[in-house]
């Protein structure tokens, strides 16, 4: 059964850092592309990255290109999302999600996987 456990959500300040982790089952990372979703108090899920199984491809949403990097470490299983400069816009709960597939894909409907999602809030 896929699984993906998210960590590393927290309080932090305006201006500060955070790196979240997703970890999937053996089964997940075999072949999956990988994104970072997240969604904000009475708003929409909404894209954040996407990063390919073999990591030579990525993208990002607008409101995060340049502040934020997403990569991955098939060998231990998990995908990162490296967060910078953070505002507090970015406050929201952040889910990772998988799905089969050799490229990368950033509508929430591609993905068939998700994990629990952790808490980042921003203060500022």
């Amino acid at each position: 059964q896929v699984q993906l456990v998210e960590s590393g959500g927290g309080l932090v300040q305006a201006g500060g850092s955070l790196r979240l982790s997703c970890t999937g089952s053996k089964y997940t990372f075999s072949g999956y592309a990988m994104g970072w979703f997240r969604q904000a108090p009475g708003k929409e899920r909404e894209f954040v990255a996407a990063i390919s199984w073999s990591s030579d491809q990525t993208d990002y949403s607008d409101s995060v290109k340049g502040r934020f990097t997403i990569s991955r470490d098939n060998a231990k299983n998990t995908v990162y999302l490296q967060m910078k400069s953070l505002k507090s816009e970015d406050t929201a709960v952040y889910y990772c999600a998988a799905r089969a597939g050799s490229g990368y894909y950033i509508q929430e409907y591609e993905y068939g996987h998700w994990g629990q999602g952790t808490q980042v809030t921003v203060s500022s």
